[in-house]
């Protein structure tokens, strides 16, 4: 009975986030069996993120046996931030650039978060067997929000992306899809570098930090439906 309720607590946000983010597909929703695809491809990136986080850490305390600033700038934007948001990426990148079903620019979105939260939900689950009811309640107002911010971020970049390569614009294409692996490695390499520092300073720029991320994330996913447009 307690590990079911572990569990639930586990994977309710994860699942509400999504049903936010698939109600705001406006023009034409997408398969479900393609999105539970995405889930769980998403939460199979967890596994590969694992393995380059361990190499790195290994490597990291090798380079820098104190520890220091630069250290954890490459542990939380590098290691942490780049393995994690990367292979999201590329397991978006793998699954949908090619689909029919990617046929408007709203979907890029929509994929984006439906990839990270599958990443969350794996990785929440696995924190919270582990650590108990009290880390689902911080996490759910936290990392899982977190994760779906960057999904719809890299998702918006992702979505120009699509539409600037249907018409012939590589370059812009191309610059569009850096930033959608740019723009979320800095943001959760952010989130991380601040969330891992004890002062108390530190907390209130966490709880600003957040709560900017949370706003311009509600905002983007909001004028990315109102502005969606047909893929030709």
């Amino acid at each position: 009975m307690i590990l079911r309720v572990l569990i639930l607590a586990a994977i309710i946000p994860a699942v509400w986030l999504m049903k936010k983010v698939y109600d705001a597909d406006r023009l034409e929703k997408e398969p479900m069996g393609y999105l539970y695809s995405l889930v769980f491809f998403g939460s199979l990136s967890t596994l590969a993120a694992m393995v380059t986080e361990q190499l790195g850490m290994s490597a990291l305390e090798e380079l820098f046996p104190g520890g220091g600033f630069l250290c954890d700038v490459i542990l939380y934007y590098i290691v942490v931030g780049l393995s994690e948001e990367g292979f999201k990426y590329l397991v978006l990148k793998w699954k949908t650039w090619r689909s029919p079903n990617f046929n408007c620019q709203f979907d890029g979105v929509v994929y984006a978060v439906f990839i990270s939260l599958g990443f969350a939900l794996w990785e929440n689950i696995g924190y919270v067997l582990n650590f108990g009811f009290g880390v689902a309640v911080v996490r759910a107002v936290t990392a899982v929000p977190g994760h779906a911010c960057f999904g719809v971020f890299m998702g918006f970049w992702y979505g120009i992306a699509k539409r600037f390569a249907l018409i012939g614009d590589r370059g812009a294409s191309k610059t569009a899809r850096s930033l959608a692996v740019a723009v979320p490695v800095l943001l959760h390499g952010t989130y991380d570098f601040i969330a891992s520092t004890t002062q108390t300073i530190f907390s209130l720029i966490f709880v600003a930090f957040v709560g900017l991320m949370f706003w311009v994330a509600t905002k983007t996913v909001k004028k990315a439906s109102e502005n969606d447009v047909y893929l030709s």
